[in-house]
Order: C-alpha cells, then structure tokens, then sequence
C-alpha cells in the first residue's frame, strides 16, 4: 500500500490508474479507524478496482469547545488495518496541503436544507466544516465512488446533498452501521467511555427501535419523540433531540 501526503503525487497516481480505464474508491476518515471504517474498504472492494482512504482530522468540523486537540491520532496503526483490508493508497495529508491559504481565510461550502437542524442546530459551522472537507477530498480524489456510513445518517445526506446540487460525477455510496455486540455504534469516539457508560450508551440503539416500532404501529410522532426523551433522560442522559424525521430529507414526520 502507497502512503502519500502530498496532493501533486496523489492526484498523479489517481490520473494514471483512470487512464488504464481503472474505478477509483474514495474512503474519507478522521482516523483512529476500527472495523466500521473496514466495513467501507470492503464495500469500496466490491465496486472499485483501487481503494483510496484519507486520514485527516479536519479542524473546521470541530466547534470551539470540542474534541479536536484530544481526537485519536494512529496513523502507523491506521495504515497496518487499511494495508491488511486491501487499501491501495493512504492520503495522510497535513492541515497546510487542505488548507493552503490558512484556516481563517478558507474557502468554506454551506450545504442549506439538511444541515440547519437536528445535530447541526447544537453544532453551528459543523456541517460546513464537513462539507468543504469532503469537497475538497473528492476533488483531489476525483473517485468514481465515495463511501460513507449510515451512522452518521445527516452527514451522509448533506454529502449526497452537495454531490447532487454541484453536479459532480461521483456515486455516493452508503454502508451499513458496525455495531457492538451491545448495539453500540461503533465509533473512535467510544474509547472515551467508561465499561459502565458503554453500557448505557447502548441504550441509544434500544431507544431508536422502539421509537421505530412505535412509529409503524401508527403512534403519533409527538408522543413518541416525548417518550423516548424522557427515557434517555431516566436513564441519565443529557438529551440534544429525539426525533421522528423523514429519510429523504429529515423533515418532521407528518
């Protein structure tokens, strides 16, 4: 497996396996990768002759008070899970090759219409930050396809989004949420919780269910995002939202 960091020799080697007619998958992470993350080389596997993953933690997704000075860092760890699940290139780019003009003058991409609610009314500029990046990643890439979680189900719409709107020649393809054996999404966020917290944040997945349960018995959608909030917040829980949206869109359900 290449392991490269600079954009010229990136985007050289990408132009010379599509002039020998070769499909190009694109993997975006932040790193710290675990077996969801190897969930996507895989499916990139299935549908690509090359697989390139990127590992940059991309400062302008982080609000001002969040994790981006502690975030998991494993790059030589990173490389060894990507080389042995078939990972032709790692891009491990620095901040100064994404941002080449510096952070504060960054030229910045706003997605309307998915990103104003749910997660990204309590993370302002978080959907931007994730928008530019992966913007500037599939340019760089130019992949035939890029692949992303369900887990992050607002990220992957607003992705698909932007991609549809610019007009861009890409697929985006989606793969299946890792879980714990517990329920747990799998996430390099986990590793900050405690045996016992663990635990409890399965009881996410436990709720999601039964508030899809619940829906398709035909449960008015008020009632069911009330119920489910005052049971995470029973069970200590410090509740953002719990809410009953439309996939397409993630309009509030009729």
């Amino acid at each position: 497996m290449q392991r490269l960091d600079s954009v010229a020799e990136l985007r050289a080697t990408v132009a010379g396996w599509h002039r020998a007619g070769l499909r190009v998958g694109l993997v975006p992470t932040m790193g710290n990768l675990h077996a969801g993350h190897f969930s996507l080389v895989r499916a990139a596997r299935e549908r690509c002759d090359r697989i390139v993953a990127s590992v940059f933690v991309n400062p302008t997704q982080f609000g001002p008070n969040e994790d981006f000075a502690r975030y998991p860092r494993t790059l030589d760890a990173d490389a060894q899970g990507l080389a042995e699940h078939g990972c032709d290139l790692l891009f491990a780019p620095a901040v100064e090759a994404m941002y080449p003009f510096g952070l504060d003058v960054a030229t910045q991409v706003e997605v309307k219409g998915v990103t104003e609610t749910l997660e990204g009314a309590f993370r302002p500029g978080h959907f931007a930050g994730v928008a530019t990046v992966v913007l500037r990643l599939l340019n760089l890439v130019q992949p035939d396809v890029a692949l992303f979680g369900r887990k992050d189900y607002q990220q992957l719409l607003t992705i698909r989004r932007l991609v549809t709107d610019l007009g861009l020649p890409i697929v985006i393809a989606d793969v299946p949420t890792v879980r714990e054996a517990n329920g747990l999404a799998m996430s390099s966020r986990n590793q900050y919780l405690g045996a016992e917290e663990r635990d409890r944040a399965a009881l996410i997945h436990a709720t999601l269910q039964r508030m899809r349960a619940a829906v398709a018995a035909g449960e008015p959608a008020e009632a069911v995002e009330r119920a489910a909030a005052a049971a995470l917040e029973a069970a200590g829980f410090r509740v953002d939202y719990a809410a009953v949206r439309r996939a397409d869109d993630l309009a509030p359900a009729a």
